[in-house]
């Protein structure tokens, strides 16, 4: 058994992930190697969801009776765990969205409808990257083309770096958003958060962080990135499905107008006008996702037992061995970097002249879960030459061995394909 530095306790932690003891294809145990895609969840979430269901269940913030008291109370304690994990001045400043990929269009929309200084029109700019999730593409091509703002972007190095070199360049007076990965879901690439917050701030630009490889892993703290809005999502974090979070500076949040209109985001309506009750709620129309929100609570609490720097400290040291061990196998290029430093636990990679997809497909047969595709990051594979990646990306359960056995089971697909 190989034994790194600053690893947690993973035969303890993994009792915790019913999930990690299932076995597929003739009694194999599962390798799971796909958390960028979504975590495991541990049993603590779990009952935190059946308790809510089978004691709690109730819509919130409307009723007097004893267990919507009880839900609503609930769900603004799952508010306020947010708020303290990720270091918010303000309960008040978090958003409950459905995932990162509504968090992004929220703010999108609401830039597009926002009145001076912050509207978004046909003579701003806005500023996005060659590495970014689709979820921070699309919103901002599609808000460019309803307001005529121009779009443009940083380029990649061939390690996979944000291309900075031209700065000043992209990031101009004009700028009136920067939006961002910190950490790639592709590539694991670490993004240089002070260089590029420091300069969109020279310019007056709003930031945005698209924090969902990033949330999971290390210690959080919007404080300290000086963003405006940073985003992230709860099925990487341990959390269910159906729960993700804006966080935004309150007199921002003050200032912009709604993205959805409905019950509960109101102070008064009439048949004539509307008035909007203060944030968070003016952005959480209709019945927002309560049993989710529970669930990311309890995800927060089981995260912060642990430690994020503790986790973190893990994550680093089972990256740098799977980028030593992948390294060894022959034909296989990782994209992005090359080294452990400054990348977060995400590795994809090519393997000779395999395709991605024939990879996944063997390497499933032996028990290892990995991602194939292009990983909602199209333009970074157009931008490498390649039609797609097989991705692993591990967790604060993840082990050497299974490190091990995905070196192992390389080696069985280049043998299987000769």
């Amino acid at each position: 058994m190989t034994i790194l530095p600053g690893l947690l306790d993973t035969e303890a932690i993994r009792k915790d992930f019913p999930i990690l003891d299932r076995t597929v294809h003739d009694g194999k145990k599962i390798v799971y190697l796909d958390s960028a895609a979504t975590s495991q969840k541990p049993r603590q979430v779990l009952d935190a969801l059946n308790a809510y269901y089978e004691r709690h269940n109730a819509n919130v913030h409307r009723g007097v009776y004893t267990i919507a008291e009880e839900a609503t109370a609930l769900y603004e304690g799952a508010r306020d765990k947010v708020a303290a994990f990720i270091n918010a001045p303000s309960r008040d400043e978090v958003i409950f969205t459905k995932n990162a990929s509504e968090s992004l269009n929220l703010v999108a929309n609401m830039l597009g409808w926002a009145d001076e200084p912050y509207r978004v029109d046909h003579d701003t700019e806005i500023v996005i990257t060659e590495m970014e999730h689709h979820s921070n593409i699309v919103p901002w091509q599609l808000l460019s083309q309803r307001t005529g703002a121009k779009l443009k972007w940083f380029g990649l190095t061939d390690d996979g770096r944000l291309d900075l070199s031209n700065i000043d360049e992209i990031i101009t007076e004009k700028t009136k958003v920067v939006s961002f990965v910190l950490v790639s879901n592709i590539m694991g690439t670490v993004n240089p958060v002070e260089t590029i917050v420091r300069r969109a701030q020279e310019v007056g630009a709003l930031v945005v962080i698209d924090a969902s490889q990033a949330a999971p892993h290390m210690v959080l703290d919007v404080q300290a990135l000086q963003a405006d809005f940073v985003a992230f999502t709860g099925h990487k974090m341990c959390g269910p499905t159906g729960i993700g979070v804006l966080w935004g500076r309150q007199e921002l949040l003050e200032d912009l107008p709604p993205f959805l209109g409905g019950g509960e985001m109101i102070e008064t309506v009439s048949m004539h006008s509307s008035t909007y009750a203060p944030a968070p709620h003016k952005f959480e129309a209709g019945t927002p996702p309560i049993a989710q929100a529970v669930g990311l609570g309890a995800a927060v609490d089981y995260l912060s037992s642990i430690g994020m720097e503790n986790i973190a400290r893990h994550e680093h040291a089972i990256t740098q061995y799977a980028v030593s061990r992948l390294q060894e196998v022959p034909d296989l290029r990782i994209i992005g970097p090359s080294t452990a430093e400054d990348r977060g636990a995400t590795i994809s990679f090519t393997l000779g002249d395999i395709h991605p997809h024939d990879v996944g497909q063997v390497l499933d047969e032996q028990g290892i879960a990995v991602r194939v595709g292009h990983h909602c990051a199209r333009p970074v594979c157009l931008r490498y030459g390649i039609p797609a990646t097989t991705r692993a990306s591990f967790y604060l359960y993840s082990t050497p061995g299974e490190v091990d056995a995905l070196v192992a089971g390389l080696e069985h697909v280049r043998n299987f394909f000769g």
